[in-house]
């Protein structure tokens, strides 16, 4: 690497369809909010030739034109997929959020990839977020590298954070995690910092200079030697001992001089079997430059040690019943087998979903089945039906540029695919196939909303739908004891996103209520009842009579209704009327409006009249007798409690016990994970946790996760439940 000749492609660093998988690199970018992923993109496509000088596409708009949203917030909140062409290959660039909320996009985009960047500001150092991805693609073997960028920072220094990034991720291994080239300083500034104009090869023993705005080879001075040589050394050393060729070291050590063809082949070999992690060093273009710092030398490791899908292999294939499938991997004459990564709404064109193509060859006008992946939970219904695709492209920016047909290993849009959402599988007709879905995180921030005005009211269902089938971490709840529309999401900045696609983009007016957790209400002791419901205003009458007792049962016991009458005070036929009345009032409740629970009622005398007596009058009078009932008794709030489950680095443990029990939690233990991390298991009352999301995210500095489970509803303390009582009187 380093030592290819390359000019200024133009218009051939325009990507269209492969022609073989061999021909495509899929990779991710992956960092921290911040960190210059998408301003790297962006130069690789200078580079690239795929945009002009200016960073515009030939046929109009931006490289990172993509959501309206992403401009106002100035930040990425999607997965956005830029290809582009180098040396003959396509190389398909994912651009992930670099923000927490929008963790989901990131799964999504390492789904669709077969490599991955990890790109790090040299000012700002590696986020908690970015080492738990580090080991997401080291327990799948996932080939990375490291690209260092904002070196024009004052206080920027590549070597320290190369030191850095070795002691991060090469784990037992730092010199796993090694330069390929060292940052080559221009003149001191009036301010003493010295800029970054060229970089100096470690295996070529080049000097590759960008200070003109285009790339120039020159050989190394005198002076420069002993630096290089020292981290040359090392960086030789580091491939062999990853090399399959186990003479290699012996003959290395021995004095033999090994050629630098054969450095760079183990080199590339290391990188796509996820063994070797080289460093590299990144910067967009100057203005009017034609390339940017250290973009040639990332282009030749996307396209040279990176691995091509064919090597990546399929994720694990069953038929829709099951049954596991076994497929060669990325052929494309096999059975078709693609996924949908993301999905988003055009306003113009419709729904388009961006597709990885696993295996076969998806075409034009196609007629495929889409297979759902069972996310009814998260209000993303099953699928199982066919459907005939739209047109196939390729995008740019805004732009969407024809393509008549996908093989497999590469990434394409389709549109009208009206039914399919993110998460789903496209497979042949006549042969419907299921990919393993990948991990979707939870959401866990609950977004209590209501229609602002009737016609947002009208049109708020289909907006829901829509924004779901785009987020599959996203989770619609119509909550049925609280009667409120819960977006459950995953932190505050993905709320936000959330609410303001409803509004610019399907044209829904919402407003954020409190959130209500599901209280229960039941007896704190025996207590007797008496419902009279007479009345006699001419013509045929109502008369029912009933007297009950109630008492509290175990928590989880529901509602036990029990019939003692004797003498037929109460006709046999009205006694169901009684229960149904007793049942249907403990739903609506008889203290704060909570649905009443782990009681039981007992019938034990009424009266009835020959005539006036009825179902619906002796259903009333069961209602009835119960508020009488609960009128002299003690009602206790029952609040739901859930088993809270707290992944966080060791340093942060007794923070967040501390925290759980200023929640009202109980501590049930601690487990030792791997990674320097503990397992804080405990249970929280569920009102104390509604922001925990985002409050979690604070106390760790972005290094926990948490995961919940409703474990049961327990008394609530009498001082807690007055408050809640006195808000249902006030709001009612």
């Amino acid at each position: 690497m380093g030592d290819k000749a390359h000019t200024h492609p133009g218009a051939a660093g325009r990507a269209q369809a492969a022609d073989h998988p061999t021909s495509v690199r899929n990779v991710v970018l992956v960092g921290h909010s911040g960190s210059g992923k998408t301003t790297l993109v962006e130069a690789l496509a200078l580079t690239a030739g795929a945009v002009n000088r200016a960073g515009r596409v030939e046929d109009g708009g931006t490289v990172s034109d993509y959501d309206d949203i992403e401009h106002r917030q100035q930040r990425s909140v999607q997965l956005s997929l830029v290809p582009l062409e180098w040396d003959g290959i396509k190389v398909n660039l994912l651009d992930t959020p670099g923000y927490a909320d929008f963790v989901g996009e990131l799964r999504a985009g390492l789904r669709a990839a077969d490599a991955a960047l990890f790109v790090v500001s040299a000012s700002d150092g590696v986020d908690g977020t970015t080492r738990m991805v580090w080991d997401e693609c080291a327990a799948v073997g996932m080939p990375r590298a490291i690209v260092i960028t904002h070196l024009e920072a004052a206080r920027a220094d590549f070597e320290e954070m190369t030191r850095v990034c070795a002691e991060t991720f090469g784990g037992d291994d730092p010199d796993a995690v090694l330069p390929l080239y060292l940052p080559l300083h221009g003149p001191e500034g009036p301010d003493g910092h010295a800029p970054v104009t060229g970089l100096t090869g470690l295996l070529s023993q080049k000097l590759f200079d960008y200070s003109t705005g285009e790339r120039k080879e020159s050989e190394p001075g005198e002076d420069q030697l002993p630096r290089m040589e020292e981290a040359r050394g090392r960086l030789i050393e580091g491939i062999i001992a990853e090399s399959e060729d186990e003479t290699l070291m012996d003959r290395y050590l021995g004095g033999e001089q090994i050629d630098v063809k054969t450095l760079v082949e183990d080199l590339e070999r290391a990188v796509a079997r996820g063994v070797f992690f080289p460093v590299l060093a990144a910067a967009p273009a100057t203005d009017g430059a034609r390339q940017g710092l250290g973009t040639v030398e990332l282009l030749e490791l996307v396209t040279g040690g990176f691995p091509t899908p064919l090597e990546h292999g399929t994720p694990s294939v069953t038929t829709v019943d099951g049954t596991p499938r076994e497929l060669k991997p990325c052929d494309p004459d096999a059975p078709l087998v693609a996924e949908v990564v993301k999905t988003s709404s055009d306003p113009y064109v419709g729904r388009i979903s961006l597709v990885r193509v696993f295996s076969g060859t998806l075409r034009a006008d196609q007629t495929v089945h889409v297979s759902g992946h069972g996310l009814a939970d998260r209000g993303h219904e099953d699928h199982d039906v066919d459907e005939r695709i739209g047109a196939l492209s390729t995008p740019f920016g805004k732009q969407q540029r024809p393509v008549s047909h996908v093989i497999a290993g590469d990434l394409a849009c389709v549109a009208k695919l009206s039914r399919a959402e993110t998460g789903d599988t496209l497979s042949a007709k006549d042969d419907p196939l299921l990919v393993e879905p990948w991990d979707m995180p939870d959401p866990l921030l609950p977004l209590a909303i209501q229609a602002h005005s009737k016609p947002d009211e009208d049109k708020l269902s289909q907006g829901l739908s829509r924004l779901v089938a785009e987020d599959p971490t996203m989770r619609l709840e119509q909550n049925q004891d609280t009667h409120q529309v819960v977006l459950w999401c995953l932190g505050e900045a993905h709320a936000d996103v959330a609410l303001e696609r409803l509004r610019s983009r399907y044209g829904v007016q919402v407003d954020v209520v409190p959130h209500r957790v599901s209280l229960r209400e039941t007896f704190g002791g025996k207590a007797a009842g008496r419902g009279r419901h007479v009345k006699q205003s001419g013509g045929h009458g109502q008369f029912a009579i009933c007297e009950i007792e109630v008492e509290p049962l175990p928590n989880g016991s529901g509602i036990e209704f029990v019939d003692k009458v004797v003498g037929g005070a109460v006709p046999r036929q009205f006694i169901p009327s009684v229960e149904k009345g007793v049942r249907a009032q403990a739903v609506k409740g008889v203290a704060a409006g909570h649905p009443l629970t782990d009681v039981r009622v007992t019938l034990l005398d009424g009266k009835a009249h020959s005539v006036d007596s009825s179902d619906a009058a002796f259903q009333t009078a069961g209602a009835l007798a119960l508020r009488e009932a609960a009128a002299d008794a003690r009602i206790h709030l029952l609040e739901p409690v859930a088993e809270v489950s707290v992944l966080v680095g060791d340093d942060y443990v007794g923070s967040v016990m501390s925290d759980l029990s200023g929640r009202r939690g109980r501590v049930l233990g601690t487990e030792q994970s791997p990674g320097g991390r503990t397992l804080v298991k405990a249970e929280v009352p569920e009102i104390e946790i509604g922001r925990y999301a985002v409050d979690l995210r604070s106390l760790s500095h972005g290094t926990a996760r948490f995961s919940r489970r409703y474990a049961r509803h327990e008394p609530m303390p009498s001082n807690v439940a007055e408050r809640v009582k006195e808000e249902a009187r006030t709001a009612s």
